[in-house]
């Protein structure tokens, strides 16, 4: 997928759901995944010619897994003229080592939040740009018809009342397969999650019932996330 696909894409999803204000400062924050860094160049591109003035600033909170190299990530935000943060913890220690946890994805996310916000306001910044796409929106929504018995996903805009920072979701309207097009076309420097957890998860099982569900019946997921758009649910105003 060529990079102009990926801001009609972008483009979209932040006009429909009015994702950006003039003068806005987003953080992005750069896991060091395919779908992180896909949000930087989009976000990045759409600089360039979007009416409204904004500024980006790229943040990675460091687990602080001995085993991860950010090299590569820092040269693409030099060469992009993208100012890049990284936050050192010790959250890998503390969950695997300390606490040893069975289930660590909910505690890690929470510390993982926890030290990412504190950085984004730190940096002045007012929004908060996260990567999720299409496929992450629809297996959101199975994993909690699943496990919480609700019709439930995360919305295209979300205020977060304790730190006062929006949350925004720029690849809404990308499907996975069309972010790994794009980051094998480019190079794009992706980092390989170093977490033990990484494929066994929840979430791992739901992305695999998706593929299964939409190889049996062709065009389900599209069905599942344009019921999600349509369906009047809480953040999802009906375009």
């Amino acid at each position: 997928m060529k990079l102009q696909q990926v801001l009609s894409y972008v483009r979209k999803a932040v006009d429909d759901y009015h994702m950006i204000d003039e003068n806005d400062r987003i953080a992005i924050g750069i896991s060091g995944g395919k779908d992180s860094l896909t949000l930087l160049y989009a976000l990045h591109g759409l600089r360039r010619f979007y009416p409204k003035v904004f500024q980006i600033h790229a943040v990675t909170v460091d687990l602080g897994f001995r085993n991860v190299n950010l090299d590569e990530i820092t040269a693409l935000c030099e060469s992009l003229d993208v100012e890049y943060t990284v936050v050192h913890t010790d959250i890998a220690h503390i969950i695997f080592e300390d606490r040893k946890e069975s289930n660590p994805c909910s505690l890690c996310a929470k510390m993982r939040k926890g030290a990412l916000n504190d950085a984004i306001k730190q940096a002045s910044c007012n929004k908060v740009a996260y990567a999720h796409h299409k496929d992450d929106v629809v297996e959101t929504m199975l994993m909690s018809l699943i496990y919480e018995g609700r019709f439930h996903t995360f919305s295209p805009v979300t205020y977060l009342d304790r730190t006062g920072l929006t949350v925004i979701r720029p690849l809404l309207y990308m499907a996975e397969a069309d972010v790994i097009g794009f980051v094998n076309k480019y190079n794009v420097p992706v980092v390989k999650s170093p977490c033990p957890a990484d494929g066994y998860t929840k979430r791992e099982y739901v992305k695999n019932l998706l593929r299964q569900l939409n190889h049996e019946n062709p065009g389900v997921k599209e069905r599942m996330f344009t019921a999600i758009r349509t369906g009047n649910m809480k953040g999802w105003p009906v375009q």
